[in-house]
């Protein structure tokens, strides 16, 4: 096991382990691919979700926000190329009865080529220490540059093999590769086929009666069959946006890769309606924006990279996706794609309803074009989960799990510790409570030794410990731990709330 695979595995644990997410059904064996989060998982889950929804709806004038339904007309599938094109090539393994998707089995190969890239990097920097040239090391070591062909040379061909939907040629080049089952190890696969991804169920009260239509696949069609309900109703005036968050079903065949790819998932989307010619100067400017909104995260951006496509679906006329280094490789976080007028267009066409634009500065009407951004809550988490688990050695020799949260992300905000459980310390720590709980979500916490709790608070983010001690009842102060210095510091009670106000910033939206 790579010192990776064994991060991720500790990084799962901890998740269950401290409240955050659980495997979903779990009494009864769960189920693949579905997953729970639990109390302190929805409580970071709804801090980033606040996040992307202020950055959006509150700090743009001209983005509104919308809830449409899950459950949608099933024309509108047939409209947006879903039920005709939305498929996966698949194939099984003969030995293992496994059934993976043949483009993530090519791109899980590629992976694992440029993880050989990353070796050799490390190698070299170890060797060289303080004299070691990255840029210049991968531009000349030949073996970097015999693997680096590999990879254009695979990529070229899966992206043409995919554009043509050649189905016995990516059999073809999975069995060229010496691709194995990760499970049974072997070679001995089926053809590969294509399959849907949208579940279907029955609206009606018999079933014979009863009309078939699906679980919608993503949010995207929701924002732009109300389109024209926002435009009017909000006295829109284009360039505008609107924004949704929700959840979204996929019968994805699934890589095991915890919550990054889930069949039930939520996304956070925004559409962007601009003027036809005008698309690609938007197309920047937002690829930008959001590049800036997950660099406020103070996650290194090392962690990020964009990756243009080079196979544009035949709606859009330029694609990009965000993506992140998670514990098992560099994977897409968020998608931005110029859609052109394709969407309205079509929802146009099938629904017989004008969705047309009005522009009084051209005097004339056209139908918008439009500039997704799409980024994946449950992936945000695990980006932000996984870059903030850490696991530290202090200089006392122990050792502690900490995650290093953006503090106005974390669950809970600070927890309120008595010494001990008596001589009027827990009345205290709960009038304390009281009074901190109308600002921020707290938590109270008095079972065990004081460095145990700390430890458990270190455990799931928390930024502040405040200790109540026997001077907190001579003088009214209180010790306040910070989280990442473990630093304290002794103040009044009622300096707390400015305090954790002061020192839990928003994020720059």
């Amino acid at each position: 096991m790579t010192n990776k695979e064994d991060l991720f595995k500790k990084i799962v644990a901890h998740a269950k382990e401290y409240g955050f997410v659980f495997p979903s059904s779990e009494i009864y064996d769960g189920m693949s691919a579905v997953y729970d989060y639990g109390q302190n998982g929805v409580e970071l889950k709804n801090n980033i979700k606040q996040y992307w929804w202020k950055s959006m709806t509150q700090m743009h004038e001209n983005i509104v926000g919308i809830d449409s339904a899950i459950f949608m007309h099933p024309t509108i599938w047939k409209a947006s190329g879903h039920v005709d094109a939305f498929n996966d090539p698949l194939i099984d393994n003969k030995d293992s009865k496994k059934r993976y998707r043949a483009d993530v089995l090519i791109e899980e190969h590629i992976a694992k080529i440029e993880e050989k890239i990353n070796k050799e990097c490390e190698k070299a920097a170890k060797k060289f220490g303080d004299s070691f040239n990255k840029e210049q090391f991968l531009s000349t070591n030949a073996r970097v540059l015999e693997y680096r062909t590999k990879i254009e040379e695979i990529t070229r061909r899966f992206s043409d093999l995919m554009t043509r939907n050649d189905l016995a040629g990516l059999k073809a080049l999975i069995e060229e590769l010496g691709i194995v089952c990760p499970v049974s190890g072997s070679r001995n696969w089926t053809e590969v086929r294509q399959f849907n991804l949208m579940f279907s169920t029955k609206v009606g009260s018999v079933s014979e009666q009863a009309d078939i239509i699906y679980l919608r696949p993503e949010t995207a069609q929701g924002i732009f069959v109300n389109y024209l309900n926002v435009q009017k109703t909000g006295r829109m005036k284009i360039p505008f946006g609107i924004a949704q968050i929700g959840k979204a079903f996929r019968n994805e065949i699934v890589a095991r890769q915890f919550i990054f790819r889930m069949r039930e998932f939520e996304q956070m989307e925004m559409q962007f309606f601009v003027r036809p010619g005008e698309e690609i100067k938007w197309f920047e400017y937002w690829k930008q924006t959001r590049m800036k909104w997950h660099l406020a995260l103070n996650i290194p951006k090392e962690k990020y990279r964009f990756h243009d496509h080079e196979k544009l679906a035949h709606y859009a006329n330029a694609a990009t996706d965000i993506e992140f280094e998670f514990p098992f490789g560099f994977k897409e976080l968020e998608g931005i794609h110029s859609r052109t007028d394709f969407d309205l267009k079509r929802h146009q066409e099938f629904s017989g309803k004008k969705l047309q634009y009005f522009d009084p500065e051209l005097n004339e009407s056209y139908v918008p074009y439009v500039i997704e951004t799409s980024i994946g809550l449950d992936r945000t988490f695990l980006a932000v989960f996984s870059h903030a688990y850490t696991e530290e050695r202090l200089e006392d020799g122990s050792e502690r799990v900490v995650l290093r949260l953006p503090r106005i992300l974390a669950p809970v905000k600070a927890a309120v510790l008595p010494l001990v459980k008596k001589d009027g310390m827990p009345e205290k720590a709960h009038e304390i409570m009281n009074i901190l709980k109308q600002d921020f979500q707290m938590q109270y916490d008095e079972k065990d030794a004081i460095g145990k709790r700390y430890r458990r608070q270190d455990a799931i983010g928390t930024p502040y410990c405040i200790t109540v001690d026997t001077q907190t009842l001579e003088d009214n102060t209180v010790t306040v731990r910070e989280r990442d210095s473990m630093q304290q510091e002794r103040m009044p009670i009622e300096n707390l709330c400015m305090y954790i106000h002061r020192n839990i910033k928003p994020l720059e939206l």
